[in-house]
């Protein structure tokens, strides 16, 4: 059997700092208009868009000119020309006749948008020599692969979308993307889409002017201000509420910013990283994330393997994880221990099994931890692992069972998301005020931090 391919990896094929953009495969994608989703890869020098059969890239659109644009190879990337259309071409909020595009560039035409696209790779990309990127480590093929691609994109001021679940690592790709780039003496500026209410997000991402709204007590620079000449990590980027996602798009394409309440508008000069775990495309076909942003995120996809596929990676980790905590270095990571953690599912990956070694070691009695002499505890499937009584009769065993699993999710949610309330209600799909009540009647609410859980602006 051949090397599994990853359909990220081969996605960030086509981005790398040794060739000039003019030299990388690429397509025109259409993100808006009668035919959305429709698309053209380069063949030869350029590709002419226009209502015209004869076109490369038709379009049924009736504000389109016959021949209304082309897109040509130039030394340095991509230029655009306007063919002398009926209702122009617009590029970030101008009417241009011809202008140079940079990978992810949007243009308009009449009721149309298209987006300049990295063209998916056939070749798949050689796995990295090294075992870490950053604090990343693995030795396995799939994170080898992803090696490869991080230290071919991080170079670039490519925009990064970086998919997996939960706790697989995102944030330290993104972190090494970073400290890997030419912006490296800049800031590294965090946002969590998914940890700030609905009321102050739009403040965080853009900043906001004295009085624009109760609480505002002073001028207040946002992410995309703090982190000019630096990068910008938007991790959970699912999770952005619909209205605020053309407000980003928009931030995104003009490359300024006004903060909520001013006037005023301010350039930055950012290199964006987001990060999901949930599939954005299905979000995209069910209306709640947009296709126009999804396209402007996606110029480089990287996939972040979850641990169960990754197992060959497990000792290397233990052990990176147990010399954190004062352990050997050199550690024999073997024997009845290591063939648990090998059986375990790993539903929180990379970070559920940092809980576990550390927590293990940090309760060990006598000196620097051994790893064969830890008391490893991990949450096992079956009925032992979910408390169910069978010396009970049906009613009060689901009972006690359901009263179990709640507080059993409420705590691993809860914890997941760092005791944000908001953030934890929307992970859980509950009503804020409900969610209180039940964190209180199992004891995971303290009355003292019950309403200190949104960020302050």
């Amino acid at each position: 059997m051949g090397e599994p391919r990853d359909r990220a990896t081969l996605q960030t094929e086509a981005i790398s700092p040794d060739r000039p953009l003019a030299n990388q495969p690429s397509k025109i994608v259409v993100v808006d208009g009668p035919d959305a989703g429709k698309e053209v890869a380069f063949r030869g020098d350029g590709v002419t868009v226009g209502t015209d059969a004869g076109s490369d890239l038709v379009l049924r659109d009736q504000t389109v000119s016959r021949r209304h644009l082309q897109i040509t190879r130039a030394s340095e990337g991509f230029t655009a020309t306007d063919l002398g259309s009926t209702n122009g071409t617009t590029y970030e909020g101008s009417r241009i006749s011809s202008v140079m595009l940079p990978p992810g560039a949007f243009i308009t035409l009449g009721q149309t948008t298209i987006c300049l696209q990295p063209l998916d790779a056939v070749r798949e990309v050689k796995p990295s020599k090294s075992m870490k990127f950053g604090d990343l480590l693995g030795r396995s093929l799939r994170m080898r692969q992803v090696f490869a691609v991080l230290e071919r994109v991080a170079p670039t001021d490519a925009t990064v979308l970086l998919e997996g679940p939960t706790g697989v690592g995102k944030d330290l790709a993104a972190r090494g993307i970073h400290e890997h780039s030419q912006r490296r003496g800049g800031p590294f500026v965090v946002l969590d889409c998914g940890a700030i209410s609905r009321s102050l997000i739009e403040s965080e991402l853009f900043g906001h002017v004295r009085g624009s709204f109760t609480g505002a007590i002073a001028d207040r620079a946002g992410a995309f201000e703090r982190a000019d000449k630096g990068s910008l990590f938007l991790d959970e980027i699912g999770e952005l509420e619909l209205d605020l996602q053309p407000k980003l798009l928009r931030a995104l394409e003009s490359r300024e910013v006004r903060r909520v309440g001013g006037d005023a508008s301010t350039k930055i000069d950012i290199r964006l990283i987001a990060a999901t775990n949930r599939d954005l495309k299905i979000e995209m076909e069910k209306g709640r994330f947009r296709q126009d942003l999804y396209y402007r995120l996606s110029v480089v996809k990287i996939a972040m393997p979850p641990l169960r596929e990754r197992l060959e990676d497990l000792a290397t980790l233990v052990q990176a994880f147990l010399k954190s905590t004062g352990g050997d270095p050199d550690d024999d990571i073997s024997g009845p221990n290591f063939e648990r953690l090998m059986a375990h599912r790993w539903p929180g990956n990379v970070r559920e099994l940092r809980n576990v070694i550390e927590r293990s070691a940090f309760m060990a009695i006598g000196g620097p931890p051994k790893f064969a002499d830890l008391d490893i505890q991990l949450a096992t499937p079956g009925a032992a692992g979910v408390g169910i009584r069978t010396d009970l009769a049906f009613k009060d065993a689901k009972e006690r069972l359901l009263a179990s699993f709640e507080r059993a999710y409420l705590h691993a949610v809860f914890d997941e998301c760092g005791g944000n309330i908001s953030r934890t209600a929307r992970r859980a799909g509950l009503d804020r005020a409900h969610l209180k009540t039940l964190l209180r009647k199992h004891g995971l609410l303290a009355t003292k931090v019950e309403e200190d859980d949104e960020p302050v602006a």
